[in-house]
């Protein structure tokens, strides 16, 4: 009861910091302040108000470029299930050592047996390529939107907010 306690304080925690930081679609995607910057300090402003202001449209855009590359690298996804499933069973189901024959089965080997297996399994998966995937891709697409996205009429205002 507890840890559903725990998990619901989390969640209405997360709903409360990051999803309030979702701008609506509509101005996600306002293609009549779309234009290209003059120069690169106005580039680099625009880069640095967006990322602000967008902040949590771009922390969805990272998280749904992880979620596909994870579906689409099923091998990886394969892999990080044994692994983590195979640690929350050890942990749950096989707390004391077992004896199976003439031989006892201690948590150590189990654990040696799940990164005998799952070690290489997640080494021939590629990790690190769909990491660094997630990271370009999320890169380039938002530098790209920050920069040719003009910041609206709410950031004049905020120097004047600060300063009063």
């Amino acid at each position: 009861m507890d840890m559903a306690l725990r998990v619901a304080e989390t969640l209405k925690s997360f709903r409360e910091t990051r999803l309030s930081a979702l701008r609506p679609p509509s101005e996600f995607f306002d293609f009549h302040r779309l234009s290209r910057p003059a120069d690169m300090n106005q580039a680099t402003s625009r880069i640095s108000y967006n990322t602000r202001y967008f902040s949590g449209n771009y922390g969805a855009i990272v998280a749904m470029l992880g979620v596909y590359a994870m579906l689409t690298n099923l091998f990886l996804l394969l892999s990080l299930v044994f692994l983590v499933g195979g640690f929350t069973a050890i942990n749950k189901f096989a707390p004391e050592p077992t004896q199976v024959g003439d031989y006892v089965v201690t948590q150590k080997n189990l654990y040696i047996g799940l990164f005998v297996i799952g070690i290489p399994m997640l080494w021939f998966s590629g990790p690190l390529s769909t990491l660094f995937w997630v990271v370009g891709a999320s890169g380039v697409l938002i530098i790209g939107h920050a920069a040719i996205m003009e910041p609206g009429i709410e950031s004049e205002y905020a120097t004047v907010q600060d300063s009063v």
